[in-house]
């Protein structure tokens, strides 16, 4: 029987977790570990922030919910995908309209993407599906003609490029999974890598229930993410 996965788990990884549980950091996002991981993996991915979250479908709900889109707004999905790409936006209240796939990437077939585009577009979210990027910049150039937004779900994709570019820093929003059959694994989580301050200060806002100054004042409808 060949396995889905088999995680590659080192003694530096279980040091480092020891490191981490004397240090007590046991939950949330105080301490040092989450943090130095974000500026990592976000560098790593060729962007300038990283927001660590409980996992890949919260991220893309995340994302999705930061961008604020009206009610029936629709946004353009890789339809070989897992569900939790479209289930974020359904919990939004968007529609997902699903793009077929090239015969040989199983990818978003890109040809087909113009004519799927209506005045409620929003978005666009490509999927790099078994780690095979999109052509992303064929697919950034059709954003930028129709003044759209690009999420990628980078799932399963972390460290692929695209003419030497990473994935994960062509969109606004882009969403890793760090589950256990993934390229990299915290067990459970996800992270979510920007170019966008102000949207990364809206994503760290949103994951911790929106808490304010004074800490139990909200102006909106946080996440436990």
């Amino acid at each position: 029987m060949i396995p889905v996965f088999e995680p590659s788990i080192e003694e530096s990884d279980i040091q480092a977790v020891v490191e981490t549980l004397r240090r007590g950091e046991i939950s949330g996002t105080f301490g040092e570990s989450i943090p130095k991981f974000e500026e990592a993996f976000a560098h790593y991915s060729d962007c300038e922030y990283g927001v660590a979250v409980s996992s890949g479908s919260t991220a893309l709900h995340m994302v999705i919910t930061a961008l604020a889109y009206e009610k029936d707004s629709e946004v353009l999905v890789s339809s070989n995908t897992n569900i939790a790409s479209a289930l974020a936006m359904h919990h939004n209240n968007l529609r997902t309209i699903p793009v077929d796939s090239e015969p040989d990437t199983w990818n978003m077939n890109l040809d087909l993407v113009e004519g799927l585009i209506t005045p409620k577009t929003k978005a666009i979210m490509p999927v790099h599906i078994y780690g095979h990027p999109v052509q992303m910049e064929e697919l950034k150039a059709i954003a930028q003609k129709y003044s759209l937004d690009i999420i990628e779900d980078c799932a399963e994709a972390h460290g692929a490029t695209v003419n030497g570019k990473k994935v994960g820093s062509f969109g606004i929003g882009n969403c890793f999974s760090l589950y256990a059959n993934k390229l990299i694994t915290s067990g459970e989580g996800g992270i979510i890598t920007t170019n966008d301050k102000s949207f990364y200060e809206e994503l760290r806002l949103l994951r911790n229930l929106a808490f304010t100054k004074p800490r139990f004042y909200h102006e909106k409808a946080g996440f436990n993410f």
